[in-house]
């Protein structure tokens, strides 16, 4: 570390994130170059200086009291900006009692429509439109649990008439609302037990997708989590998106498009699908995922999203790590989440 590198910075982390323009640093720290007199974020595309000539600091405004002045190709001053401008998009969709278009979310946050929306997808992992009907789906859901009509519970979550429900939220719920409120009576879920690698593995399906994906689970642990659901051996209807997850579980550097039934709270899918945005191979810090999920103070509840998911493997919670470096939990047992990274890894 060099004299001047701030000693809550580790240096040699962060010059490693400089030498690969990692994106997921962008806002933990800026790179000031000594020869030039100026600071990047981690991202930058210019030219790498030598190691020697570059000193980190964990603000811009820490890098411009050192006498540094920001670069004008990354523009390390807007990522700040940025990233309060999701934060408070965030807000205005969660507080109002329409979806809020594009457009005007936009303006709101000074900001050019279509640069908004690939900056709120890459900062949350989904889509400001995606992100509203994710949480209006999670309020029918509990409306749904609470109402004796349907109808009301619809209008409860702020569905300006049926068919708008059933056009969007019906299919996220994997069911009719009336099984979701009885909860999920006459459901049906196929499944099995995998012999893999790594130990046996259950794997559960409705007809949209994988429920359950886990290890060393058996029948009556799936039955006590879908009480109301039938739940049945999955046979040949079962076999091959089986044997795609099996797969999966031995070569888990591959892509896999595998068809999901699961839900949760905005966050929570918010986080999954930030999880699943994660290259094999590559991890994440508890805090990265909060901030890739929209809300950078949420890291306890990123933690928390993680422990919830349904989907071993299939969303790869195994590729999230502590702040401090060390590996972090892992619900199958530590050493199944080592031997799944190592798989990852380039040979």
């Amino acid at each position: 570390m060099s004299n001047t590198d701030t000693p809550l910075i580790d240096s040699d982390a962060a010059w490693a994130a400089f030498i690969a323009r990692d994106r997921h640093s962008d806002g933990r720290f800026v790179g000031a170059v000594r020869s030039t007199g100026i600071y990047c974020r981690p991202s930058c595309a210019a030219r790498h200086p030598r190691r020697e000539n570059v000193e980190f600091y964990a603000t811009a405004a820490d890098a411009r009291a050192a006498g540094y002045r920001a670069c004008l190709r990354c523009k390390p001053d807007e990522v700040a900006r940025d990233r309060v401008a999701v934060a408070e998009a965030i807000r205005l969709i969660e507080a109002a009692d329409e979806i809020v278009n594009l457009d005007q979310l936009a303006a709101r946050v000074g900001y050019a429509p279509h640069h908004f929306h690939r900056l709120f997808k890459r900062a949350t992992g989904v889509t400001p439109a995606a992100y509203a009907r994710g949480l209006r789906a999670r309020a029918a859901a509990d409306a749904l649990s609470r109402e004796v009509k349907v109808s009301d519970a619809i209008y409860d979550a702020g569905y300006s008439a049926p068919s708008r429900f059933y056009e969007s939220a019906a299919a996220r719920l994997g069911m009719s609302p009336s099984l979701w409120q009885r909860g999920g009576a006459g459901v049906t879920i196929r499944w099995t037990i995998a012999a893999t690698s790594l130990g046996p593995l259950l794997i559960a399906a409705t007809d949209k997708g994988l429920c359950r994906v886990a290890f060393d689970e058996d029948e009556a642990k799936l039955r006590r989590r879908f009480a109301q659901a039938e739940v049945m051996p999955g046979g040949a209807a079962l076999a091959d998106l089986a044997a795609r997850v099996v797969a999966l579980v031995e070569s888990p550097d591959r892509n896999a498009d595998l068809p999901l039934d699961v839900r949760g709270t905005a966050f929570q899918e918010a986080v999954w699908q930030a999880l699943r945005t994660i290259p094999p191979g590559e991890t994440r810090s508890y805090a990265e995922l909060a901030a890739s999920a929209g809300n950078p103070r949420a890291v306890r509840a990123a933690g928390t999203a993680c422990g919830a998911n349904h989907l071993a493997v299939v969303i790869p919670c195994h590729r999230v790590h502590r702040s401090d470096g060390t590996m972090g939990g892992y619900a199958y047992g530590v050493d199944r989440k080592v031997e799944l990274l190592d798989r990852e890894r380039p040979r």
